[in-house]
């Protein structure tokens, strides 16, 4: 199992990708992070124990940020808070994006700049490594002034409220705690508001998008390599010369991984002197569409990981100066604009994908037999799979609208502009979806394909796709319900089974 050492300054997306896979994970406090924790904390109790007048330790929030709360009223204020602002709606997070979602908002506060107690820092981290995972609803957060309602579910587990699962169950909070060996929390001054003043719901869930949307790369790479083999294409457009001269982010590294690849064919080795003379744009531009996705990617992931290792609450404590300051460092616009940037992105690899799609199935195109059918006209081989790729790919252009340029005001016009932070998120992992199962539906059909190449063999990395494929899927010699092979093909790329075997034969692909 792995353990990680939170300091509130490292943490990658190498190093949660476990977690979004339903491994486990355990965590604990680097010593120097609770120091700095202990010494906010400090200064919050300064402020209680005084008259100053500080916003979330001692007045309402919101547009009630005015109304001063009396001193005997402010662990109850906290309680409060976090029961008021718990009006999550609509399907719930999945168990290891809620996990994750707790386990950066407890990075955060190691920065120890929340104003929290190390016991309340303890005891989220005994929550996370004792199994118990708050029931979040995916819905009700704005991105901005915090995920406040999601997060807000979090926080009601604490108070031995709300939902959570323990061992996979869903159960009352209360329940989870008990069966976990943990009791129920009171929270004191500025504590239930540093829980749910963040971003960390919407960072988890482009996290989550992000991991699948590297996955998507490498298997992007490698179908189009196939499709490139059974069409019997050329690997010209791939040489290093051509990238060396535009050198734009991601596009070496998916020339590099298509060279790789295709070493070695036999299939473009038969026809180097033939008569073709170019080859549609969708084998020919690999790198350029393939590698402008990835630089965007790449881009995305610095943005996610500055958010892992950021202070995102309100106010903010800088011990060191004895200063609390109010600002907005909740406001979720970084990650919300990169989760667009990779909606977009990812709805590339799609949109090339169906187009290379349509080549194999479309016989005055590929010079194969139409719809790839042993006998066509009596079967229809893989006619409607370029339908429900097409279908697919139409949404994703629906859903790569971007979320981040709506605002509407909320809290009685005092968060006058928010981010739709969750939204772009939840887009990003839809489009991430769909374009899963674009990329499945090329692969059975470049095998397919690939079937009509004879005894010629393909590039090394080519044929070990190849092979990976027909281990789960047959060829197909006569017509059959597809839908189970395209959930096969699928479920291999989302475990990464076919990059694995690839990689296994040529490799670590870029």
């Amino acid at each position: 199992m792995k353990t990680l050492m939170l300091t509130g300054r490292n943490l990658t997306l190498n190093d949660v990708e476990d977690l979004l896979r339903g491994r486990r994970v355990r965590i604990k406090i680097d010593q120097e992070a609770m120091a700095r924790v202990k010494k906010s904390r400090r200064v919050v109790e300064e402020v209680v124990a005084g008259d100053e007048v500080v916003y979330g330790i001692n007045t309402g929030f919101g547009k009630l940020s005015s109304v001063k709360i009396e001193k005997r009223n402010l662990n109850r204020l906290q309680k409060n808070l976090i029961m008021s602002h718990a009006i999550g709606v609509g399907e719930p997070l999945a168990i290891e994006v809620a996990k994750l979602a707790l386990l950066l908002r407890i990075n955060a506060l190691c920065r120890g700049n929340s104003g929290i107690t190390p016991q309340l820092l303890n005891r989220l981290v005994e929550i996370f490594n004792k199994g118990v995972v708050p029931f979040v609803p995916s819905q009700g957060s704005v991105g901005a002034s915090g995920d406040l309602a999601p997060l807000a579910h979090m926080g009601l587990v604490l108070l031995g409220m709300g939902d959570a699962y323990f061992e996979g169950k869903l159960m009352p909070g209360a329940d989870a705690l008990a069966k976990a060996g943990l009791k129920k929390m009171t929270l004191k001054p500025k504590e239930g508001l540093a829980l749910i003043n963040g971003t960390q719901i919407t960072t988890a869930v482009t996290a989550q998008a992000l991991v699948g949307a590297w996955n998507v790369a490498r298997h992007a790479d490698v179908v189009a390599a196939m499709t490139v083999e059974a069409l019997k294409g050329t690997d010209a457009p791939f040489d290093r010369r051509i990238v060396s001269i535009r050198p734009q982010s991601g596009m070496d590294h998916a020339a590099r991984n298509m060279r790789r690849l295709l070493a070695g064919s036999w299939i473009l080795a038969s026809h180097v002197d033939c008569s073709k003379v170019q080859d549609p744009y969708s084998m020919r531009c690999v790198p350029q569409v393939h590698g402008a996705s990835r630089g965007a990617l790449k881009h995305v992931e610095e943005i996610v990981t500055t958010e892992f290792n950021s202070a995102t609450d309100n106010p903010l404590i800088f011990p060191e100066e004895d200063d609390i300051i109010s600002a907005g460092n909740f406001h979720a616009q970084p990650v919300a604009m990169a989760a667009d940037y990779m909606g977009i992105a990812v709805a590339e690899f799609a949109n090339i994908s169906e187009r290379r799609t349509e080549n194999l199935v479309n016989p005055e195109l590929s010079g194969l037999p139409a719809f790839l059918a042993r006998h066509s006209g009596l079967h229809s081989g893989y006619m409607v799979a370029q339908v429900t790729a097409a279908s697919l790919v139409s949404e994703n252009k629906v859903l790569a609208h971007p979320a981040s340029v709506d605002s509407i005001p909320t809290s009685a016009n005092k968060e006058d502009h928010v981010s739709m932070g969750p939204a772009a998120a939840m887009k990003a992992v839809r489009i991430v979806r769909n374009t899963e199962y674009v990329l499945a539906i090329e692969f059975l059909c470049a095998a397919e394909a690939l079937e009509h190449r004879g005894k010629l063999n393909p590039g090394k990395g080519a044929e070990a796709a190849y092979k990976a494929v027909r281990r789960k899927i047959p060829p197909l010699k006569k017509d059959r319900i597809l839908s189970r092979d395209v959930e096969k093909s699928v479920a291999m790329i989302r475990d990464g089974e076919i990059v694995a075997v690839v990689e296994n034969e040529i490799g670590p692909l870029e």
